[in-house]
Order: structure tokens, then sequence, then C-alpha cells
């Protein structure tokens, strides 16, 4: 990879973009300059198009590219939108094409110009002072992730020069030239967007050999090869045109999906991780996997086909592995969600994923106060853990070429993890021995998969039906301006979901600051619905299942929910407030002293309710600042169904009914709850309000 020229290796190290997100900070011109604002480009009038035409002289090739491609229609960024071009330039162009023996753009065929023209182009706006994350939030108009990995000379302390790479080997050596439509970042090398799936593209890693030839040995990495779904199909005017969906009071955009991908994530550890406990060969690793499969699963201690997903090599790899793409930055959530409506004091932000291996789940948390990043099976606060858990890096102290924080394969991604992971006794009736709070949005491979937790679909449109109730909070319609597109789902294409198109329409709601809503996303369900979903494995024990309710809108209805195909009590009516009788609401304040609050809560609980968490709440909708947590709104509930026992080796359905006779009751499901008996029934300690 070409270096900054400025830059020794030694001198070299990566900063976690969070920190170069702050106001003010200086930006690169160069890879080995930071210029002055004076240098800064704003285009009058000027599209992207013809920024680029107007400078054909440095970006001739590259618009020459995007004319030989028929996915790419050079006339797009002449229009108004949200785009952002990483513009290479010609000597770029001319450096790709000599790396594959070639003189001339004419020789490239059309699907090599479809590639590098839609690899180069993100139908979103990212100016460097965006650039908060290891990967850009939004695919590129080829469907796949760009990482963004920033390098500053620490050895220098005059103005502190950065470079910024997208995907470790295109430097940014011109930012953020802003056009009416967006921004144009002019980079140095052709971006690069493998082909290899992810475990081919595993293989290519020295450093993890160990772990591959594991996942070789087991053949799971024949689970891992899958990329898009060629039976699904959607029409045009559903991921084009979109549609106008009432929810609650206020209506979303909703476009479903074009194409239905398939995705997977590794969290592995490199050999010098293995070396550390003694592992050094397949045999070391088979005689740990045994030592703490054998111990959970005496069952099956004797099966010896490692291709058996039973065997304790198979289980041991399969754990590693989780049936979606998960980039870094969404693993949790991530940015101003954090610093606004998270009392991380009090609570970690985390969630749990099923993983491949059967029956099985693990918890990715993003604590506060210590070592920043993500952890693998960490439970406690801060740096206060019961057990401490095993760090993934968000970044690491080497060169961009070296760096593997985000490692992109076609169809998934890989991430070093700094210490040894499994599902062992640990891990079950420890760390995953506490109240355990999925959002709804992680209940499904394909909800991750498709990026639709965090963020809306490419293009906007309108829905003039519903005027001064477009978008949520919004007072008019801007079909230019307003974020709030959102994706929905057919059914077929929803991995543990079972629905019929023809009563049920889902899509998710997406991240906003002001939403009531628990990591500000909803899974919005409408129709005269009738929906199943599997609930995550959780370890052998009793639990409690609760269910978050947004009640008190006319639009809710009346809803039946059934576990494991018994009725769950009788019908529950979400359009009455939380203060009606029946539920009995009051605010803590109302209530008094400590005493009199504990009190409240423990009779509030026998009745089958609970408020909402102290953890979380939104922030004002008028910018006025402030975040009031979800204990104190009165239509934030949580609403206890049943209690089950889990064998930890049963997959267990729970079912939700819309009873009343309506074509537009809604149901916002939020996030679910399984609480072991430990905790509910305060064994181990004090069930928190958090």
């Amino acid at each position: 990879m070409k270096q900054a020229k400025a830059y020794t290796i030694p001198a070299i190290r990566l900063l976690s973009l969070a920190v170069l997100a702050v106001a003010g900070w200086p930006l690169l011109s160069g890879c080995d300059d930071t210029p002055d604002e004076q240098y800064y480009y704003t285009s009058k009038g000027e599209m992207a198009n013809n920024y680029l035409l107007s400078r054909s002289d440095t970006f001739s090739k590259f618009i020459d590219i995007i004319h030989h491609s028929s996915m790419v229609n050079f006339d797009l960024l002449g229009t108004y939108g949200s785009y952002t071009v990483f513009a290479p330039t010609n000597e770029a162009v001319d450096l790709y094409l000599a790396s594959r023996g070639l003189t001339s753009v004419e020789q490239l065929s059309a699907a090599d110009c479809d590639t590098i023209a839609a690899t180069h182009i993100i139908e979103q706006s990212f100016f460097t002072t965006t650039f908060s994350d290891a990967t850009l939030p939004t695919m590129n108009m080829l469907d796949r992730y760009l990482t963004i990995t920033c390098v500053i000379d620490s050895t220098e302390d005059q103005n502190l020069p950065i470079a910024y790479y997208v995907n470790s080997e295109a430097c940014i050596i011109h930012p953020d030239d802003s056009v009416e439509n967006g921004v144009v970042h002019t980079v140095d090398h052709i971006i690069n967007c493998t082909t290899d799936m992810l475990p081919d593209f595993m293989q290519r890693d020295s450093t993890i050999s160990l772990f591959c030839d594991a996942m070789m040995i087991t053949h799971l990495d024949d689970s891992m090869r899958l990329y898009i779904d060629e039976n699904y199909s959607c029409s045009v005017d559903s991921f084009e045109e979109g549609r106008c969906q009432l929810t609650g009071t206020t209506v979303d955009n909703v476009f479903y999906m074009e194409h239905r991908y398939f995705g997977y994530t590794a969290f592995v550890e490199p050999n010098s991780v293995y070396a550390e406990h003694g592992i050094n060969n397949l045999d070391d690793l088979r005689r740990y996997a045994h030592e703490i499969y054998d111990d959970m699963y005496p069952e099956d201690a004797n099966i010896t086909d490692e291709t058996d997903r039973r065997n304790a090599l198979n289980r041991f790899v399969s754990y590693h592995l989780l049936p979606e793409r998960i980039i870094y930055n969404m693993l949790t959530p991530d940015n101003k969600l954090l610093s606004s409506n998270f009392d991380r004091r009090h609570w970690d932000v985390a969630d749990w994923y099923e993983t491949m291996m059967p029956h099985s789940i693990m918890k990715i948390s993003y604590p506060s106060g210590i070592q920043t990043g993500r952890y693998v099976n960490r439970r406690g606060l801060q740096n206060r853990p019961d057990s401490r858990g095993v760090f993934v890096p968000g970044s690491r102290i080497m060169a961009p070429a070296e760096s593997g924080v985000n490692q992109l394969a076609v169809n998934g991604v890989y991430h070093y993890i700094q210490d040894i992971i499994n599902y062992g006794r640990e891990t079950q009736e420890v760390v995953l021995n506490e109240r355990l709070r999925f959002d709804a949005t992680t209940l499904s491979p394909d909800f991750m998969t498709s990026g639709a937790r965090r963020h809306g679909v490419r293009g906007v449109g309108g829905c003039p039906e519903y005027p001064g109730q477009y978008g949520l909070r919004s007072t008019s319609y801007d079909p230019e301006q307003n974020p709030n597109t959102c994706i929905a789902f057919k059914s077929g294409s929803v991995k543990n979901w079972e629905f019929s198109d023809n009563q049920t329409h889902l899509h998710i709601r997406n991240s906003y600051l002001d939403f009531w809503s628990y990591q500000g996303d909803e899974i919005q369900i409408t129709g005269m619905y009738d929906v199943k979903f599997k609930i995550p494995p959780v370890p052998e024990g009793d639990y409690e299942l609760r269910i978050q309710v947004c009640i008190g809108f006319e639009t809710r209805g009346i809803i039946q929910v059934y576990f494991d195909g018994a009725a769950c009590g009788i019908p529950v009516d979400l359009r009455r407030h939380g203060d009606d009788p029946s539920i009995g609401w009051r605010s803590d304040e109302s209530l008094g002293d400590e005493e009199a609050i504990s009190s409240y809560d423990k009779a509030l609980h026998n009745r089958g309710w609970m408020k909402g968490p102290l953890s979380y709440g939104g922030t004002s909708a008028d910018g006025s600042g402030g975040r009031t947590p979800q204990r104190n709104i009165r239509d934030d509930m949580r609403r206890i169904y049943t209690t089950f026992h889990s064998d930890g080796k049963t997959d267990h359905w729970v079912r939700v009914q819309q009873k009343l006779e309506t074509s537009n009751g809604s149901f916002a499901f939020d996030y679910m709850e399984l609480c072991p008996r430990s905790v509910y029934n305060n064994e181990l300690y004090v069930e928190d309000r958090y």
C-alpha cells in the first residue's frame, strides 16, 4: 500500500474516529498536509456530475468508467438527492489498469465498470467530519460497506496531520468538496471491494490460520457461502416508489428491499491468542474444545464426527459465528444514542445474538469508563465487571494495510478478539444469568444484514395523502430533506418469523433521538396482523417473558399473545393509557419515598405489568435537551406474559394476533426481555430499575 509521504511506519497510529469528529478538528488536503479553512471548497449550484466534468483533466477516466457502466447512470449524479462520491484520479485509474496488465479504460469489461463505478458512490452524504465510525453506516451502490481508517503522525505536533483511507488502500487526497447534491472526496487509488466469500477471505489472513483450519475441518465454511436469495422478488414500485404507512399519529415512508442478502459475522482469535493458552495446533484446540463442551453436554462427548453440530470442536467454531453481517459499529448502538439517550453509569449498552452453534447466544456490550470498544460475554457495569469478557478492539496499532478491524468480505465480516470465547459453564451460568433485553430488531438475521436496524434506504418518496404528518414529529412534508425512510419485509424473507403479506405489514422504524423506543428503533407491525417469531435460545432455567408495549393510541388495537401455542391470559387492549385503572401506572414522584416506590413496583409486577427502564429515554423533540427515561413515560410499559422453563435445547415461539377488526391496527414491537428466575424472583439480587 502507498504510505503517506510524511510518515514512517513506527510513527503511525490509528485513532478512534469518534475522537476526530470534534468540531474544528483540522481536515486533510493531501496525505501529508493539513489545509487551512480558506482552502475548503463549496460548490455554488454545481452538481456532482458537473463537478467531475469541469475537472476532466483529473477525473476523465473515472467519468469514462461510469459511462461504460450499466449499473450507474452518470446523469444520476446530476439529480437532487444525497451522494458521496469517492472520485479516483486519472493516475489512480492508471495504477489499477497497470495492476491488471491493461492500458486503457476501453479494455475493461462492462462488469468491471459496473463494479468500479458502484463501489465509489454512496447514496448518502458523508463528510470527513462525520467519519465517526470504522465503517460507513450506509452501503455503496454495490451494496457493500466501506471502511474508513484514520492515520496520524504522532511524532509531529504541528496541526496533527491526518490521513483518511478507504478500505485500507485508497487515500483521500482532497476531501469534502461540497456540491449541491452531496460531497466529493478525491482518492489516489481505486477502492477495492473483494469478491471473496467470508471463509475464503478469512483464509487469506495468516494470523488466524488455526481457527480457519478448524473451520474447514468442521465444514462450517460451507455454512457461510450464501450471498443473495435467488428466490426473492419484489416489484419495482415497492423498492423504488415506496408506500406511506400510518403508524400511531405519524407517517413512515416505507420501501421494500430490492434484494435479500445473506450475511455472516465471525469473532476470531489470532494464533497468538491461542499460543498464550498453550494451543499451538489443531490437536491442542480439540482438547480445549472437549474440556469446555464435554462438561456442558456429556451426552455428546463421544461424537467424533467433526462435521456433526454436536461435536465439541464443531460447537467451538460455530459459537464464534453469527448468521448475519454486522459491521463493528452496528454491534451495539453507537454515536449520539450513546451520549444522549443511555444512562451508561447504570446500564451497559448491550445486545444479544443467536450464534450458529445450535441453541446458543452471545452477548455484545459497549461499557463506558474502561477500554473503549465492544466486549463479548461481559457482565457487570463500567469498570466493575462480574465477568470481564473478551475485548473486541475497535482499532489496532498498525498501518492501514495491516489493520484488521473490519475485515469485509462480500457476504460478511470478521472481527479479531483478544481472548478465547466459548459457551461453557461460566458463560451460561454466570454471564447470561441476568436480565436479557433483546431489541426486537435483533430477532432475525435479515433485520441485521439488511441494515434496516440503524438506517433508511435509498430514495425518498412522498406521502401527499398525509399532509402535515409525513415523518416522525414532522410538521411539513419535504421529500428531499425528510430522512424518515424505512425498510419493510415480505413474508418468507425474514428468518425466524412467520406472517402473511395479506394480513400483516412489517417494517422497521430506524434510529431517532427523540423517539420513545429503546435504542431509537422498533418493528412496526400493521393490519389484521398475525405474526409468529422464534425467541432467542437461553441457557437451561426458568424465565419470565416480557414484551415492551407502547400503548395509548387508538390505532394500537387489542392483541392476544401466545407462547408455544398456548394463550397468555386474556387479550390486552393497547388503546388504554398506562394510568388506566386496569394497568395502574403512577409516577415515582407521586408515590413518595423509596419504600413506597418499591412496594408499588412489586404490586404492579404481580398484576403482570412493569414500568419502562430508567436506563434509556428519548431526548426532547424540540431540541431543548434533556432525556426522559422510559420509566417516567406512562405509556411505555412492559407486559409480563408468562413464565416458562428452558431446557437449553428446544426452540420456543411467540405469536401476536390482532383481535380488533381493523385494517390499520398497529403493534409497535420495541424489545423483549427474558428474565431468569434468579433475577425476577430476587434470588440473585434485587432486580434494578434500569
